[in-house]
C-alpha cells in the first residue's frame, strides 16, 4: 500500500488446529516425525499426532477440514484462502468493526481424489508449482476476489460462538462475504529465490485502518512471526531485502544494525533532540502516523480459555453434514487411511469416539473400515477437564446451532461450470484422423481449454493424411491424473494402435474411474467403450446414460464433449467403496 506493507497470512482453511498459541510447540511436535525412526515424513498419519489431535478436542473442526476434499486442490488457481482470525478495519472516526478476510478463485473450486493426488505426487512432484507457473506464462492469469465479513461490534456475542475463536468460521447464510476487490497474479518471480524464498510475511505488519482482535491465537503469533523471520533470514533489518522495501519510503529511526542497507545521514537518530530541531519525529494521525484502536478493557487476568470456546464440535458437525454424499464418504475414508496407520488400538478408539460426537453416522463408517467395535468406544470424549473438577467448567461442550447445513462449505454444490485452463489429453496414434484431432483442438481453444498430445511415444504423430503434428507427452512419461479430462479422436489406424497398448487402456480405465469426462469419435468409440467395460467400475455400468461419456458420435461429438466437460467431474459414476454402515446408538 501507499502507507507500508499490509501482510494478510492465511490459509486455505478458515480455522487451525487450536486455539491458544501456548500449544503450537505441542501442535508442531506432536505431527513431526516419530523420534525412533524419523518416520513418517511430511505426513500426520501416525501415532504421536492423532494421540494429540485426540486429546485436544477443537482440533475436530480442523480435521473436518483437513480430511475432507478442500485438502487436496485441483490448482492453487482454484482453492479458496482465508485470513483464518477476526481482524478489525478502523474508519476515519476510529470507530472499529470485526472483519474476516476470505479469498474466492474467479475460477471456481475444484479438487482431485485421494488416489489422483498420491498418483500425481510420484509422476509430477512438481504438478501445483507447473500448474501456477504456466497459467501466469501462457496468459491465464490466476485470479481471486477478496471478500468481507464484516460484523458491528455491538453485535459480536449474537452468535453461538465466540467471534474471537480460531477453530470457528462465521457462516457465510449469517454473515454474507461481501467482494471488494481483486487480486491478479499477472507475471512469474524472475528469481524464485530473492523474490520468494526471502519472503517475510509476519501478520504484524498492518497499516493505518486496520488492527487487531484479542484472537489469543492471533496474539501469539503477533509475536512469533518476527522471531521466525529473525532466524530464518539470519538477522534483523529483513525488511530492506528488495523484495520486502514498502513500495514508499518507511522511515522507522533504526540505524546501524545487522545487515543494514540504508545509509543514513544526520547527527541525530533519537527522540526528543535538539541538535536537528527534534527531528526524526514520530508522525501524528494526521499526518499518516498509525494509532492503534482505542478499546476498554475490563475484567480480571487470568491463565484460561473463555468457556465460550468450549464447543468443539457443532461447527465440526455442521461442515460434514454440509458435505454432498460423495464429499462424505472422501472424509470417511481419509480418516480410515489415517488412523489405520496408527499402531496403538487406544489411540484410533479414542478418536472415533470424538467423530461419534461429531456425526454417528461417520463414526460407524470409519469404525468398521478399522474393525473396531463399538461397544468398545470410550464413553466419555471430555478433555481438558479443569483442576478444580467443578462440572460446569467441564469441556468440550456441544450447543444446538441455528444452521445445521451451510452449503457454502461444499466444493461440490458450488462448482463452477465451464473448462477455462482446464487441460484435456488427446490420445491418439499414427493414422489419426486429421480432421477430428483439429476438430477437438480447435474447439478445446476456442473454450478456453488445453489440448494435449499423448501418444504411445514421442516426436510426431501422423495423421491419415501425412501431416506431423508434434506429440507432448508419451504414454511413458505422463499419466491421466495429470489431465482434467480425455478424447480419443477419429481413425481405425490410431484406434487399432492404442488397442495394442497396455498403457492406453490404464489411461482411459483410470481417466473413467476418476469421474471424468472421456470422449471418442467415431470408431475410437468402440474403442472407449470396450476398455471401460473392462475396468471393474464399468462392467455394470449403463454407459448409455452416463453423460461424462461421450461415445462414437462423429459430428458435433467435439461440442457435446466440451459440454460434458465442463462439469468437471461426474460422481454418479462413483459408488461408494462398501455399503454405508448404520448410524451408532
Amino acid at each position: 500500500t501507499q502507507e507500508g506493507n499490509y501482510d494478510l497470512v492465511g490459509n486455505n482453511m478458515p480455522v487451525f488446529f487450536i486455539q491458544d498459541a501456548i500449544k503450537f510447540p505441542d501442535l508442531i511436535h506432536a505431527v513431526k516425525p516419530e523420534p525412533h525412526h524419523e518416520m513418517p515424513q511430511a505426513a500426520s498419519a501416525h501415532d504421536t499426532f492423532w494421540d494429540f489431535i485426540s486429546h485436544t478436542p477443537e482440533s475436530t473442526h480442523k480435521i473436518m477440514w483437513a480430511m475432507s476434499d478442500r485438502a487436496i486442490p485441483r490448482s492453487y488457481r482454484m482453492m479458496e484462502g482465508f485470513g483464518v482470525h477476526t481482524f478489525r478495519l478502523i474508519n476515519a472516526k476510529g470507530e472499529g468493526r470485526f472483519v474476516k478476510f476470505h479469498w474466492k478463485p474467479v475460477l471456481g473450486m475444484a479438487q482431485v481424489t485421494w488416489e489422483e493426488a498420491t498418483l500425481i505426487s510420484g509422476k509430477d512432484p512438481d504438478f501445483h508449482r507447473r500448474d501456477l507457473w504456466e497459467a501466469i506464462e501462457t496468459g491465464n492469469f490466476p485470479e481471486w476476489e477478496l471478500g468481507l465479513q464484516i460484523v458491528e461490534e455491538k453485535d459480536e456475542h449474537k452468535f453461538d460462538f465466540d467471534l474471537l475463536d480460531p477453530t470457528k468460521i462465521i457462516p457465510e447464510e449469517l454473515v454474507p462475504v461481501e467482494i471488494v476487490g481483486k487480486m491478479t497474479l499477472n507475471r512469474n518471480p524472475d528469481n524464485f529465490f530473492a523474490e520468494t524464498e526471502q519472503v517475510q510475511f509476519n501478520p504484524g505488519h498492518i497499516v493505518p485502518g486496520m488492527d487487531f482482535s484479542n484472537d489469543p491465537l492471533l496474539q501469539g503469533r503477533l509475536f512469533s512471526y518476527t522471531d521466525t523471520q529473525l532466524i530464518r533470514l539470519g538477522g534483523p533489518n529483513f525488511h530492506e531485502i528488495p523484495i520486502n522495501r514498502p513500495v514508499a519510503p518507511v522511515h522507522n529511526n533504526q540505524r546501524d544494525g545487522f545487515m543494514r542497507q540504508t545509509i543514513n545521514r544526520g547527527q541525530t537518530s533519537y527522540e526528543p533532540n535538539s541538535l536537528n530541531g527534534n527531528f526524526p519525529l514520530q508522525a501524528k494521525a494526521k499526518e499518516g502516523g498509525f494509532v492503534s484502536y482505542t478499546q476498554r478493557m475490563d475484567g480480571h487476568k487470568v491463565r484460561a480459555r473463555s468457556k465460550s470456546f468450549f464447543d468443539h464440535f457443532s461447527q465440526a458437525t455442521m461442515f460434514y453434514q454440509s458435505q454432498t454424499p460423495i464429499e462424505q464418504e472422501h472424509i470417511a475414508q481419509a480418516l480410515e487411511f489415517e488412523l489405520g496407520k496408527v499402531e496403538t488400538p487406544e489411540i484410533r478408539e479414542r478418536y472415533v469416539a470424538i467423530l461419534n460426537e461429531v456425526d454417528g453416522e461417520l463414526a460407524a463408517r470409519v469404525a468398521e473400515g478399522l474393525g473396531i467395535s463399538v461397544s468398545k468406544l470410550p464413553a466419555n470424549v471430555n478433555q481438558n477437564i479443569p483442576a478444580d473438577g467443578n462440572p460446569a467448567d467441564f469441556q468440550p461442550i456441544k450447543k444446538k446451532g441455528k444452521l445445521k447445513v451451510s452449503d457454502a462449505l461444499s466444493i461440490v454444490k458450488n462448482a463452477k461450470l465451464g473448462v477455462k485452463t482446464l487441460k484435456a489429453a488427446i490420445l491418439c496414434a499414427d493414422g489419426v484422423d486429421g480432421d477430428s484431432l483439429a476438430h477437438i483442438q480447435d474447439a478445446l481453444k476456442k473454450a478456453g481449454a488445453m489440448g494435449v498430445i499423448v501418444a504411445p511415444r514421442m516426436g510426431f504423430v501422423k495423421t491419415d493424411k501425412g501431416k506431423a503434428v508434434k506429440i507432448d507427452f508419451s504414454l511413458l512419461n505422463c499419466a491421466s491424473v495429470l489431465f482434467d479430462a480425455v478424447y480419443i479422436p477419429d481413425g481405425p489406424e490410431s484406434a487399432e494402435t492404442l488397442q495394442e497398448f497396455g498403457t492406453a487402456h490404464h489411461f482411459i480405465q483410470e481417466a473413467y474411474r476418476h469421474c471424468k469426462t472421456i470422449g471418442a469419435a467415431g470408431d475410437a468409440g468402440a474403442l472407449a467403450k470396450g476398455i471401460i467395460h473392462g475396468c471393474p467400475e464399468g462392467r455394470d455400468a449403463n454407459l448409455q446414460e452416463d453423460v461424462g461419456l461421450v461415445l462414437g458420435e462423429e459430428k458435433g461429438s467435439a461440442d457435446k464433449f466440451i459440454k460434458a466437460f465442463g462439469k468437471k467431474r461426474h460422481w454418479n459414476r462413483r459408488d461408494a467403496d462398501r455399503p454405508e454402515a448404520g448410524a451408532l446408538k
